[in-house]
């Protein structure tokens, strides 16, 4: 697994682990016994998945929207209204919405309007819309679709808040200052979700299991680096401890496995609690569709958001929007599973909505500038026997 491949996934964002002796056997002592060495060092044992190809149910497809620059948030003109931009996050448009929100809820009061409109009802529009809402705006949202059909309902569910967010050449200073703000403001958020019904938001452990050769450097290519490190280099402090095991502490073989803790999504659930936490504040919704930014002139609405995401491609002509392919095989849960995994680009993630095996390629190139939603059932049994494999035997 290259280092992109792990930064993308934020499986190096925390860290911890449940400890204890199940796989490896027991220690023993007396006549005719043979004393087993207790291994040096921590010591992981998970219960094994029950994962086969026969409980897939179902094969999702998401594009996610990315621009080389970032998140386009701004503010212009249209016509007589106020139109504030807010898409673009790439793969972080779930771990960003609050402090982006935050950005573009000051641009839109920043207007003096007190009644707002919000194009998209993703994770972007919905969290918009609630910050908009607690600054005392009243609020309706225009959307064509409504969760679990629009594109951020198919996400994989981890926190992982500088996944794709923009290429190397335009993490600038003020860039990774202003992403700085946003990770912060979104993490503090999501601790006060946890713990409500339903569990939108929970902690798990994630296992990275090092496949031999994982450390190699990755090929030399032309193609042009995405920004890494961003958790790293700025916001330090929301990084969990790391816990290494060594091949015969784990019962993954004789691999190397690093353990971190990360936050979790449970989208059907976290859906539901922001579109309640909406309407609970008096917001509508109108179901319609637009096909260009004069068929917004109709709304009555003076201050709008945009917040379409890949659908800014083709409403506004943005083609700095790259869609990037990202295809989910989705399982019938199983028993108390509540750690992830991470093995030869290959993840899991164990939502209680439904648990989910991802193919995530060799590096931030997989699926980029791939448009096709069309589901690939090949992908999907190598995502899932990949996993499976690990517990052969156990």
């Amino acid at each position: 697994m290259t280092r992109p491949a792990l930064a993308r996934r934020s499986l190096l964002t925390g860290g911890g682990a449940a400890l204890s002796l199940a796989f490896l056997g027991g220690c023993a002592t007396g006549p005719g016994k043979v004393q087993v060495a207790a291994p040096k060092g921590p010591v992981l044992t998970v219960p094994p998945l029950r994962a086969s190809i026969d409980r897939i149910t179902q094969i999702t497809v998401c594009t996610r929207p990315f621009r080389p620059q970032g998140p386009r948030i701004e503010r212009m003109k249209l016509g007589d209204k106020d139109l504030v931009h807010h898409y673009g996050h790439g793969g972080s448009g779930w771990s960003l919405s609050w402090g982006s929100a935050m950005i573009a809820t000051d641009l839109a009061m920043g207007t003096g309007a007190k009644d707002i409109a919000v194009i998209g009802c993703g994770a972007i529009g919905l969290t918009t819309a609630l910050q908009l809402q607690r600054a005392g705006a009243k609020v309706t949202i225009h959307a064509r679709e409504l969760p679990p059909q629009t594109r951020s309902s198919l996400a994989t569910g981890v926190w992982s808040p500088d996944s794709r967010i923009c290429l190397e050449a335009h993490a600038t200073p003020e860039f990774k200052a202003q992403w700085a703000g946003m990770a912060r403001a979104s993490f503090d958020r999501y601790q006060t979700l946890l713990g409500l019904a339903g569990t939108p938001v929970e902690w798990i452990d994630n296992h990275v299991v090092l496949a031999p050769g994982n450390g190699a450097a990755p090929a030399h290519d032309d193609r042009p680096a995405f920004a890494h490190g961003l958790t790293r280099e700025m916001t330090p402090e929301l990084r969990s401890p790391r816990v290494n095991y060594a091949a015969g502490s784990h019962p993954f073989g004789e691999r190397e496995v690093l353990s971190v803790s990360g936050m979790m999504f449970n989208i059907a659930s976290y859906s539901h609690y922001l579109l309640s936490s909406f309407l609970e504040l008096g917001g509508r919704i109108e179901v319609r569709e637009f096909h260009s930014p004069a068929d917004l002139s109709a709304l009555p609405q003076k201050t709008l958001v945009n917040c379409t995401g890949y659908g800014a491609k083709a409403l506004f002509g943005d083609n700095s929007l790259v869609p990037v392919r990202g295809q989910l095989a989705r399982m019938i849960p199983d028993g108390d599973i509540r750690y992830g995994l991470f093995f030869n680009q290959v993840s899991f993630v164990p939502r209680r909505d439904g648990w989910v095996f991802q193919v995530t390629g060799a590096d931030e190139y997989y699926g980029f500038g791939i448009e096709d939603a069309t589901p690939d059932r090949a992908e999907a049994e190598r995502a899932v026997t990949t996993i499976a494999g690990l517990f052969a035997g156990v």
